[in-house]
């Protein structure tokens, strides 16, 4: 794909509110409790925001896996936020476990996502196998193309669409396979992950070359964290990319400065997109550019009947 510095399309603005990895102690303002995450998600879907991007907390503001905590945010985010696109994030995270260690969470959790009871219109793939390291901890994200097979081909029998994460360009190959194969179908969503540890930098010259290897018809944006979040988000939307922020990518405003809230984050994104000389989809241009329904076209969103599962 060749990148577009004048394209007619507009910016799907996602918003990742929680995040999988730190909490609390990173910005008193992270929301972790369901109806904290809830009333996150609908203030920034009040700013422009057009995809909530969903992990959640267990009781503790540890990072949870359990199936009726995410049942209960997306219902409340369907509830509040009509027609926002539901994207759960099929990595989970990993979480510090009482005696002070980290651990991270099972394929067999990460497939039970599929089996809630309120179905988001979204998961996230992870596109390939490495090595990720957070603090004095390292994990083994294992995501082989047999397990992502089985778990891409049950998201399409429950009317699930995905998007990809790729941390390595070798990531995309992967799924262009599958693509092949005829287990992805249609246009394919990428997010491009840089500066995780363990997984490419946060470079623009990587950016380029995994750019150069997608199909022409995809969308893609970049999943930066920390100082390089705005940096290289705002170098997507000038690149004819779509933009992602909030609280699981970077706690802070500026440099030295936390921000208020995840709201604070979409409202800069929304003014940097229009600045930039394009504009944010509204919630119906988002659903269609991800092929789904628009607003009120199911008789019972989000349920499992609603999507013969």
């Amino acid at each position: 794909m060749q990148p577009n510095m004048y394209p007619d399309e507009k910016v799907v603005l996602t918003i990742a509110t929680t995040g999988g990895l730190h909490g609390r102690e990173a910005n008193s303002a992270l929301p972790e409790q369901p109806e904290d995450i809830i009333a996150a998600f609908e203030q920034c879907f009040a700013a422009g925001a057009t995809v909530a991007h969903i992990h959640v907390r267990d009781r503790e503001g540890r990072t949870s896996a359990d199936p009726a905590i995410y049942s209960g945010v997306i219902a409340g985010i369907k509830e509040r936020c009509p027609g926002m696109i539901t994207q759960v994030g099929n990595g989970i995270g990993i979480r510090r476990e009482g005696d002070g260690t980290w651990s991270g969470f099972t394929q067999e959790q990460r497939m039970a996502l599929l089996d809630m009871d309120v179905v988001p219109d979204m998961l996230t793939v992870n596109a390939g196998t490495f090595h990720f390291a957070h603090k004095d901890a390292e994990f083994l994200f294992d995501n082989s193309k047999a397990w992502n097979r089985d778990f891409i081909t049950a998201c399409k029998e429950r009317g699930i669409v995905n998007e990809l994460e790729v941390y390595d360009i070798s990531h995309i190959a992967n799924m262009l396979q599958l693509r092949d194969e005829g287990i992805l179908e249609g246009t394919l969503h990428f997010s491009f992950v840089m500066g995780i540890n363990g997984g490419m930098p946060a470079d623009p010259r990587y950016l380029m070359m995994m750019l150069d290897a997608i199909p022409e018809d995809s969308s893609w944006q970049i999943v930066s964290v920390g100082r390089s979040q705005l940096p290289l988000t705002s170098m997507a939307v000038c690149m004819g990319g779509n933009m992602r922020t909030g609280f699981e990518d970077t706690v802070f405003y500026r440099r030295g400065e936390l921000a208020e809230s995840n709201a604070q984050l979409v409202e800069r994104a929304v003014r940097i997109i229009r600045e930039l000389g394009r504009d944010v989809a509204t919630i119906d241009e988002a659903r269609r550019m991800h092929h789904m329904a628009p607003v009120g076209a199911k008789a019972a969103v989000g349920t499992k009947a609603a999507v013969g599962a």
